[in-house]
């Protein structure tokens, strides 16, 4: 998207700022750009309206900043390079946190707003990190104790398979669960801390069962031996259990940063081309790795609702041409 002039709106204890943005669709619309100085509410901007063919395609969504930091160390991670400096020696991220009285404030000025938007918990942090102790609560209550009733969701993205919260209350107009997941083999090798796929799958199951809107991330697919059946199986995985409502679809992305930090660099050998969002596979191989599990999807289970993250306007034309998907449409993960 691409950024104009805004207007700031003056609230009591503190201001409410709006840009206008040109849209993927080409439309302009004044969005909301941040809440205060930013620091708990903002939109995910760094994308600017892509032009070139090597652009990466991304909407802008906003940002709830509340928690930062995740425990799992999965080798190419992008937060490795985003908290470099508070990374421990066994990898991890410490959670961080933080001051509740700003996020209390930030969030009580949001709440003002009347247009129903999606708000990213999970930004910079695993969504169900905190689940056990936000300040003395479940970070999931702590928000939906503010939440519940308006108009707005909460996106909570997660490796994790916690979900007890969710489960023992009635939060399923507000909340929306999101998982990341990936080839089995894929996960065992980069994602060695985080809880199995299939154990991510069934806590995916449990909250469907009960109501809630799930979405899946399968990112960074990488092009291991005999990924096409890895990924089909993944899928068939996938809706043995459930349909999600959108799935994303992602391949490796390499900061500098993150690439500097990894302990584990063997995924960065899969990375031949540049973008503006830093290394990735070459063109072809991200598109067979797409196309076999758009493919899957859409002959064995006729479902449409899938898009692609932080990928390249090259990429999207061949997709177009291909299966019809159109970045000018594009619903993924993060999106209302």
């Amino acid at each position: 998207m691409e950024e104009g002039f805004g207007c700031v709106e003056r609230r009591k204890n503190m201001k409410v700022t709006f840009k206008r943005y040109r849209l993927l669709d080409g439309s302009e619309k004044e969005l909301l750009s941040r809440v205060g100085d930013g620091n708990i509410i903002r939109l995910f901007d760094k994308t600017p309206y892509p032009r070139k063919r090597d652009d990466v395609v991304c909407p802008h969504f906003l940002e709830l900043a509340c928690i930062s930091g995740c425990a799992y160390n999965c080798s190419y991670c992008y937060l490795k390079g985003t908290f470099r400096f508070w990374q421990k020696e066994n990898g991890r991220i410490p959670l961080h946190k933080k001051d509740i009285r700003q996020i209390s404030a930030a969030i009580d000025e949001f709440l003002r707003l009347k247009r129903a938007t999606v708000l990213n918990t999970s930004e910079l942090a695993d969504g169900l990190q905190a689940e056990t102790d936000f300040y003395g609560q479940p970070f999931s209550k702590f928000l939906m104790d503010r939440f519940l009733g308006t108009n707005h969701k909460l996106l909570f993205l997660s490796k994790g398979t916690y979900v007890k919260n969710f489960l023992e209350n009635e939060w399923q107009k507000n909340v929306i669960l999101s998982w990341s997941v990936n080839a089995y083999s894929v996960a065992a090798r980069w994602e060695k801390l985080a809880p199995a796929v299939q154990d991510r799958l069934r806590a995916a199951k449990q909250v469907f069962d009960r109501g809630y809107e799930v979405r899946l991330r399968i990112d960074p697919m990488v092009a291991v031996e005999g990924y096409e059946k890895e990924y089909q199986d993944l899928v068939d995985g996938v809706f043995s259990l459930l349909e999600p409502e959108r799935i994303t679809l992602g391949c490796l992305r390499g900061l500098p940063a993150t690439i500097a930090r990894a302990k584990d660099k063997s995924w960065v050998s899969y990375l031949s081309e540049r973008s503006n969002w830093g290394g990735k596979p070459s063109i072809e191989s991200r598109f067979s790795l797409y196309s076999t599990v758009v493919e899957r999807l859409k002959d064995e289970y006729g479902y449409r609702n899938v898009a692609v993250c932080k990928d390249t306007l090259a990429v999207w034309a061949m997709l177009e041409k291909e299966f019809e998907l159109d970045f000018r449409k594009i619903r993924c993960n993060c999106i209302a």
